[in-house]
């Protein structure tokens, strides 16, 4: 995982919303929007994005299923990212 990746997911992370949405989806497997509007207290509109970056950053996939969007999270994504942030915290500066 690079730079850019660990930017993206902290940024997508960053924003209170989008962590509980994320929260959400990463304890049940299979949660589908109506869930989560019915959650948060924000538009369907504004949920949409949220889950949009998340999705970008790769901490979530969506699959249509007839009119329902199903998401569920990637474990995978997240343990990458806490690995990368474990080594840019063990990075040693650099002497002058």
């Amino acid at each position: 995982m690079d730079f850019q990746d660990v930017a993206k997911i902290a940024k997508a992370l960053s924003d209170p919303t989008r962590l509980q949405i994320y929260e959400m989806i990463a304890a049940s497997p299979d949660t589908i929007c109506s869930t989560v509007v019915s959650h948060c207290d924000v538009s369907p509109a504004t949920i949409s994005h949220h889950l949009r970056v998340l999705s970008d950053a790769g901490l979530i996939e969506t699959r249509r299923a007839g009119k329902f969007i199903h998401n569920r999270a990637l474990p995978e994504t997240m343990q990458a990212y806490t690995r990368a942030l474990t080594r840019l915290s063990h990075v040693r500066p650099h002497r002058r």
